[in-house]
């Protein structure tokens, strides 16, 4: 097959190049590298099945052959990357969505859109369903990604309506693993940096905030699946094991082997106190779930942080 992934530079887009050219499939990636690498993708750039575009998607841009699927993953990802590009982040969200969307009607490709779980907002539900509305400031520093994902859903379902489009809707949640930036501000890639170089762990917040933690070749392999089912509506791709922040801190410690002392900062503002997907639909209408647990992924991820440090 053919795919398009928009954003295949970062670090989820690239997990996912890396895994289609590696099942035989032909790949284009776009990236306007605005939050993405070339280090992502540089294995990738001399195979003949891959071809990188550097192109920020809120223009319209080209594709002269067939395509199959498209994934638009593109995206500002992390709050450091969204709160300094947050007019790059709508747009992404908004025009690039509009931009692909009609790409995808062009080609009659299969369009899949990586949503996120920011789309709950700071959730009065736990765990979170997909027919669960949200909690989202509309106007908050957080709102240039969240509602710019929950403009995305709706643009997709309206194309789907619309024109008959073949929409799949991926709601990631927290997602780790080999590739992340050390400096992208989310809770794993910070602390682990932080352990491995003997300095004080930060915990926003009390110890009472939560997360669940997906490792990166669960939810490529969860994605792929999603891209090859008849699921329109969005589904919830995570891990529903939940963990607070401060337990992760310890499990950290434990496995880098660290000394560090935990310091606490005021939680950022909309900043969600849960966050834990309900994964009955994936079971169901997927047949996926996890199957990597917190231990055995922070191995994997402290061990590429150690060798990526040299």
């Amino acid at each position: 097959m053919k795919i398009l992934v928009t954003g295949g530079a970062g670090f989820l887009g690239s997990h996912l190049c890396e895994a289609f050219i590696s099942q035989g499939h032909s790949v284009v990636c776009v990236d306007n590298l605005i939050s993405g690498s070339l280090t992502n993708i540089q294995h990738l750039l001399s195979d003949n099945k891959f071809q990188f575009i550097n192109e920020d998607v809120s223009n319209r841009f080209k594709v002269n052959e067939g395509v199959d699927h498209i994934l638009h993953f593109a995206s500002p990802a992390s709050p450091i990357d969204y709160y300094k590009f947050p007019i790059e982040t709508l747009k992404t969200g908004s025009l690039g969505t509009f931009n692909v969307l009609d790409l995808a009607r062009e080609k009659k490709a299969t369009f899949l859109l990586a949503s996120t779980s920011e789309v709950y907002g700071d959730p009065s539900q736990n765990p979170q369903k997909e027919d669960y509305w949200g909690n989202v400031n509309p106007v908050g520093p957080r709102s240039v990604y969240d509602e710019a994902k929950r403009f995305s859903e709706a643009l997709t379902m309206a194309y789907h309506r619309r024109y008959g489009i073949d929409t799949k809707i991926a709601r990631i949640f927290n997602t780790y693993g080999p590739g992340m930036r050390s400096g992208d501000g989310r809770a794993i890639p910070a602390l682990v940096t932080q352990a491995l170089n003997n300095k004080a762990l930060t915990i926003f917040g009390d110890d009472s905030q939560t997360r669940s933690f997906c490792y990166v070749s669960d939810l490529i392999e969860g994605i792929n699946k999603l891209m090859l089912s008849d699921i329109s509506w969005p589904i919830n791709l995570g891990n529903s094991e939940e963990f607070t922040i401060l337990e992760l801190a310890q499990k950290i410690l434990e496995f880098t082997g660290a000394k560090s002392r935990l310091i606490f900062e005021p939680l950022p503002e909309n900043d969600p106190k849960q966050r834990r997907p309900d994964l009955s639909n994936a079971l169901k209408d997927l047949g996926w779930s996890p199957s990597v647990d917190l231990n055995q992924g922070l191995a994997e991820t402290i061990k590429w942080f150690r060798k990526s440090a040299n």
